[in-house]
């Protein structure tokens, strides 16, 4: 199995280039950066190709830039597995509720592709008794629906703010064409829309109501959170709160509750 020295040198040569045309391209791209460090000298190239040396960043996105390859694809050839990265990043606990910046397209998740046929899917069972096969499948596709007009958020796991509505440790999905603040309309508290927003204090995940110019965020009355109370322009409405998801393993959140 090639190795990603050689596809690089492969995918050099599917373009008919010399060693020394790429050190003069990649010479060209630092000079438009003002960084030398995107120059891919004839040497490192050499030792890239054939004995496995692991290029820097600059240079990695001077060869992308050259052989017209995708960054990320290329990541995967040196074994980062990009495609992870969401998940990976569910991995570290993060106390503080914050936004999230992942590319949807660029996360997979394992999935069951194939189920048994003869499964009643409205009564509760056991997965894994009714998978035929599972597969890895671009995030984007699980839905059906575009994500990429969303936005991602995740409540941190000291944040108790909104449980048991949105508990802590959950990931939001946050729809920012919807950032005007709705002050009546529901029938209940679990219809009330809860935002996703921004002040320079942190981020917060909160009910809203709106008078006289000043913006409440409103926990959950069951937290021990207070209303937070700030001018209108002071915050950033980021969107609404349209999905979330969590973890149900305690070991993956917050052990115990304060």
């Amino acid at each position: 199995m090639e190795d990603a020295g050689q596809r690089l040198r492969r995918a050099r040569e599917r373009l008919d280039l010399r060693v020394r045309d790429v050190e003069l391209a990649s010479q060209q791209i630092a000079e438009r950066h003002n960084n030398k460090e995107f120059t891919v000298m004839i040497s490192r190239l050499s030792e890239i190709e054939n004995h496995g040396t692991l290029p820097s960043i600059y240079r990695l996105y001077s060869l992308c830039c050259i052989y017209r390859l995708d960054l990320t694809e290329v990541l995967s050839w040196f074994g980062v597995p990009v495609g992870s990265l969401a998940s990976d990043a569910g991995m570290v606990a993060i106390g503080k509720t914050h936004e999230v910046n992942f590319d949807p397209d660029s996360a997979e998740v394992l999935l069951p592709i194939s189920l048994n046929p003869g499964i009643d899917l409205r009564r509760t069972f056991f997965v894994s008794e009714v998978v035929q096969r599972w597969g890895k499948l671009p995030l984007a596709l699980v839905s059906g629906a575009d994500i990429r007009r969303y936005r991602y958020g995740f409540v941190g796991t000291d944040d108790w703010s909104m449980n048991p509505a949105v508990p802590a440790g959950s990931l939001l999905v946050v729809d920012d064409t919807k950032r005007r603040i709705q002050v009546s309309g529901w029938r209940s508290q679990a219809e009330r829309p809860i935002y996703f927003l921004q002040h320079r204090d942190g981020f917060f995940c909160r009910w809203c109501s709106l008078k006289d110019g000043m913006l409440s965020l409103v926990p959950d009355p069951s937290s021990d959170a207070p209303v937070l109370v700030y001018p209108v322009d002071e915050v950033d409405v980021i969107g609404q709160v349209v999905g979330l998801a969590l973890s149900l393993d305690p070991e993956k959140r917050r052990r115990t509750r304060p």
